[in-house]
């Protein structure tokens, strides 16, 4: 039995335009990103002339109004193009995600004249951005925010830090969360900082056990000095414009989650069919082809989840509840399809000379980030059963 290549994903879209976009996608992630991920992502390299090339060719904004310099994709499309470029490389496809994530705030809640001033930048002027939520105290908790802001005449003086950020140092732009009135939920507000502000700084990056080509770091906000016209929303919305831009970010995880593992279930059916062992390939052996059948049907069971929940967000319907399973369920997936794809390959997935072994240590992250698969248990009962008591 011959080795079998792996099969791009047969994907159902709605247009010949998406169809079109899914085509350049798997171009430039064949062409430009996978060749250089294993190296790259061992060295720590991030590679921003990636995301140079995305803006360059539309792909940081798609899923925003073209008038602004996005592309109008619906969610559905733009989640598809996600998990393509997730399978290539993690680091990009969670980058474009926190790209999206962090131009969320302005493209929604943003007044025209802000629209107007900062987003043809953000979406296709070859910026990048990143979300600024969670600080050290807070991280589930994230209304319990310290970062504050202080009215000061026609500006506002910015004074925190914030933690965990994807892309903190390299970015251009950060959407930050602070605390301009009272203690809780109501006392936030959101503003758009550039990174080049005098006071913004970043630590160095955190030292991980996967995606080390994509920077994860503390940024410091000190005495940092902007007009009130970077206030985005009202003043005291800006939690509830940090939920409702997450409700999107995690189906944006889901999708990266379904791409890692789709990635690590290729890999394992291309060795199971290459290799010999007692004159045969592994994949003729029940045992693997069953623990190939159950990843596969996970991963597929997943992909209908995530695009689900992105048709009922298209449909300007509500969909937090089914972005919360989507998230725990796809990113759940992913890190039971990676550890079996390394068991699929034995004593060469625990190697860094094949890609399972890093397949396995990205898909961890992906239960933590945008709210840890245990808040996504919440969000769900929330919905099945009303708030907690207190």
């Amino acid at each position: 039995m011959p080795d079998r290549a792996p099969q791009p994903v047969d994907r159902q879209l709605p247009t010949d335009e998406a169809r079109d976009l899914i085509s350049l996608v798997r171009d430039i992630a064949q062409h430009e990103i996978a060749p250089n991920a294993a190296e790259e992502e061992g060295a720590g390299h991030f590679p921003r002339e990636v995301f140079t090339l995305l803006s360059r060719t539309g792909l940081l904004g798609l899923p925003y109004a073209s008038e602004h310099g996005g592309a109008d994709q619906p969610y559905e499309v733009y989640l598809q193009v996600l998990e393509e470029l997730a399978a290539a490389r993690l680091t990009v496809g969670l980058g474009v995600s926190v790209h999206t994530l962090s131009s969320y705030a302005l493209a929604t809640y943003g007044t025209k004249e802000q629209q107007v001033e900062h987003l043809p930048a953000m979406l296709g002027g070859g910026l990048l951005g990143a979300y600024c939520l969670s600080e050290p105290s807070s991280g589930s908790d994230a209304a319990s925010l310290r970062t504050r802001a202080v009215r000061d005449g026609d500006d506002w003086v910015i004074t925190g830090a914030k933690a965990w950020i994807t892309h903190g140092g390299v970015a251009d732009f950060y959407t930050v969360m602070a605390r301009t009135g009272e203690e809780g939920p109501r006392g936030i507000t959101a503003f758009l900082v550039p990174a080049d502000a005098e006071g913004v700084s970043a630590a160095a990056p955190e030292k991980k056990m996967g995606m080390k080509g994509s920077p994860t770091a503390q940024v410091h906000f000190d005495g940092v000095r902007v007009p009130d016209g970077r206030r985005i929303g009202e003043e005291g919305q800006g939690f509830a414009i940090a939920l409702s831009a997450l409700d999107s970010g995690r189906l944006g995880i889901a999708a990266c989650a379904i791409g890692v593992a789709q990635a690590a279930l290729d890999e394992a059916v291309g060795y199971a069919t290459g290799r010999l062992q007692f004159g045969r390939p592994i994949a003729d052996f029940q045992g693997l082809r069953f623990m190939l059948a159950d990843m596969a049907t996970q991963i597929e069971a997943g992909r209908a989840l995530y695009l689900a929940a992105a048709r009922l967000r298209d449909a300007g319907r509500p969909f937090a509840k089914q972005a919360a399973m989507a998230k725990l369920h796809c990113t759940d997936t992913a890190m039971k399809v990676t550890i079996d794809a390394v068991q699929v390959l034995g004593g060469y997935g625990y190697t860094a000379d094949f890609p399972a072994e890093r397949y396995m240590r990205e898909a961890k992250v992906l239960q933590i980030v945008e709210g840890t698969n245990q808040i996504q248990r919440m969000v769900i009962a929330r919905h099945l059963a009303g708030p907690e008591t207190r």
